[in-house]
């Protein structure tokens, strides 16, 4: 217990990251005078750009994209109130098994020591009591995620900081809802081929797997507004198209797994500061 006030570092791959997986904690614990960093590793050239040009074509101009996304991520922080924004501003490797997944500069290609040593630096001068990223998969595969997963635990063993550390993650139960949901908004969505619908059946964790179930419903129309707030990625957001009434049932619990803690605090937990307040 210390009189300093707490922090919470948010590690993510891209703009629009932040709000998807955390933006209700993030505006949760923001509110409730907690200190909320984020740090986002890639500058996200390799999402859609004006008018919803795709990477690759014609028209899709990657800086353009950074520039536009990057101002996006901006009004994101300042829907979440987060405290302090920091980016590192590695290329965007694109989906795993793009072209771009091998460009020079891209953080797919940048060794997990330099990314780590940049990112340790942060956390020593941050001295975050807690610190969320992804899983080693990335949740989903996608490679910035994965590297955002690498650096951040090889930042931690370059520290002497010893913070909570959780990954997010999905209960298998709401992975099975929102599919439901999906079917409900896209009625002629074909049904998934055996291996793509494999490969979603492990997205996630069963439920009794997950250690950390934040209820921020009360911040879900934030983390919506934060979400549209990147509205050149519109087309991809699939959760604005279901209304913030929908989106909060839906969203508004946020779920991880703690990987890392000194606290002893038990779990099944309801607060990622359960421990150290």
């Amino acid at each position: 217990m210390t009189d300093r006030r707490l922090t919470l570092m948010a590690v993510h791959a891209h703009p629009d990251d932040e709000a998807t997986g955390t933006g209700g904690v993030l505006a949760r614990y923001a509110a409730e005078g907690i200190r909320t960093v984020l740090v986002t590793c890639t500058d996200g050239r390799c999402g859609d750009g004006p008018g919803g040009v795709k990477p690759g074509d014609p028209g899709h101009d990657p800086a353009t994209v950074a520039s536009m996304r990057r101002q996006e991520l901006e009004a994101s922080c300042d829907v979440l109130k987060i405290s302090d924004l920091e980016t590192l501003d590695y290329a965007d490797s694109g989906m795993m098994g793009w072209p771009s997944n091998d460009t020079p500069g891209s953080f797919w290609q940048t060794s997990v020591e330099e990314g780590a040593s940049r990112l340790a630096e942060l956390m020593r001068h941050y001295r975050p009591d807690v610190v969320v990223t992804y899983d080693e998969n990335g949740f989903y595969g996608h490679p910035d995620h994965i590297q955002a997963h690498r650096i951040t635990m090889a930042a931690l063993e370059m520290t002497a900081l010893t913070p909570k550390v959780y990954w997010t993650t999905m209960p298998r139960s709401a992975m099975q809802r929102f599919g439901e949901i999906l079917r409900e908004f896209h009625e002629d969505m074909p049904e998934p081929d055996p291996a793509e619908a494999a490969a979603m059946a492990e997205i996630g964790l069963p439920d009794d797997e997950i250690t950390t179930w934040v209820d921020a419903t009360a911040f879900s129309g934030q983390k919506f507004d934060a979400l549209a707030a990147h509205a050149s990625q519109g087309e991809n957001i699939f959760f604005l198209k279901m209304g913030k009434e929908r989106f909060g049932e839906l969203m508004g619990m946020e779920t991880f797994v703690r990987v890392k803690d000194s606290t002893g605090a038990a779990v099944p937990e309801n607060d990622l500061f359960a421990g150290l307040r």
